[in-house]
Protein backbone atom coordinates (compact mmCIF):
# COMPACT_ATOMS: atom_id res chain seq x y z
CA UNK A 1 0.00 0.00 0.00
CA UNK A 2 1.39 3.39 -0.96
CA UNK A 3 2.06 5.97 1.71
CA UNK A 4 -0.55 8.72 1.58
CA UNK A 5 0.70 12.13 0.50
CA UNK A 6 1.35 14.76 3.15
CA UNK A 7 -0.11 18.21 2.80
CA UNK A 8 1.99 21.36 3.17
CA UNK A 9 1.42 25.02 2.47
CA UNK A 10 4.03 26.58 0.21
CA UNK A 11 4.06 30.24 -0.76
CA UNK A 12 5.38 31.00 -4.25
CA UNK A 13 6.44 34.26 -5.77
CA UNK A 14 3.51 35.26 -8.02
CA UNK A 15 5.58 34.94 -11.20
CA UNK A 16 6.78 31.46 -10.20
CA UNK A 17 3.21 30.44 -9.40
CA UNK A 18 2.03 31.66 -12.80
CA UNK A 19 4.82 29.72 -14.51
CA UNK A 20 3.86 26.59 -12.55
CA UNK A 21 0.21 26.97 -13.50
CA UNK A 22 1.11 27.34 -17.17
CA UNK A 23 3.46 24.35 -17.08
CA UNK A 24 0.79 22.38 -15.24
CA UNK A 25 -1.69 23.04 -18.03
CA UNK A 26 0.85 22.38 -20.77
CA UNK A 27 2.05 19.07 -19.30
CA UNK A 28 -1.28 17.88 -17.87
CA UNK A 29 0.40 17.48 -14.48
CA UNK A 30 -0.67 19.06 -11.23
CA UNK A 31 1.41 21.74 -9.55
CA UNK A 32 1.98 19.21 -6.75
CA UNK A 33 3.42 16.71 -9.23
CA UNK A 34 5.71 19.35 -10.71
CA UNK A 35 6.93 20.50 -7.30
CA UNK A 36 7.41 16.91 -6.05
CA UNK A 37 9.47 16.07 -9.13
CA UNK A 38 11.60 19.21 -8.74
CA UNK A 39 12.23 18.51 -5.05
CA UNK A 40 13.10 14.85 -5.73
CA UNK A 41 15.54 15.94 -8.45
CA UNK A 42 17.15 18.50 -6.11
CA UNK A 43 17.50 15.91 -3.33
CA UNK A 44 18.99 13.37 -5.76
CA UNK A 45 21.52 15.99 -6.86
CA UNK A 46 22.37 16.67 -3.21
CA UNK A 47 22.89 12.93 -2.64
CA UNK A 48 25.25 12.82 -5.64
CA UNK A 49 27.17 15.83 -4.29
CA UNK A 50 27.49 14.22 -0.85
CA UNK A 51 28.82 11.02 -2.45
CA UNK A 52 31.36 13.01 -4.46
CA UNK A 53 32.52 14.86 -1.35
CA UNK A 54 32.86 11.60 0.57
CA UNK A 55 34.88 10.02 -2.25
CA UNK A 56 37.29 12.96 -2.19
CA UNK A 57 37.46 13.35 1.61
CA UNK A 58 41.00 11.95 1.84
CA UNK A 59 42.48 14.06 -0.95
CA UNK A 60 45.12 16.52 0.19
CA UNK A 61 43.97 20.11 0.63
CA UNK A 62 45.73 22.96 -1.12
CA UNK A 63 45.38 26.68 -0.59
CA UNK A 64 43.86 29.02 -3.12
CA UNK A 65 47.22 30.69 -3.72
CA UNK A 66 48.83 27.30 -4.40
CA UNK A 67 46.06 26.47 -6.86
CA UNK A 68 46.57 29.76 -8.70
CA UNK A 69 50.31 29.06 -8.89
CA UNK A 70 49.63 25.60 -10.35
CA UNK A 71 47.22 27.01 -12.92
CA UNK A 72 49.77 29.63 -13.97
CA UNK A 73 52.58 27.05 -14.15
CA UNK A 74 50.40 24.81 -16.35
CA UNK A 75 49.59 27.74 -18.65
CA UNK A 76 45.88 27.70 -17.84
CA UNK A 77 45.85 31.32 -16.71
Amino acid sequence: MATPAKRATVYFDPIIHKALKLKSIETSKSISELVNTAVKDALAEDADDISAFEERANEPLISFSEMVKRLKKDGRI
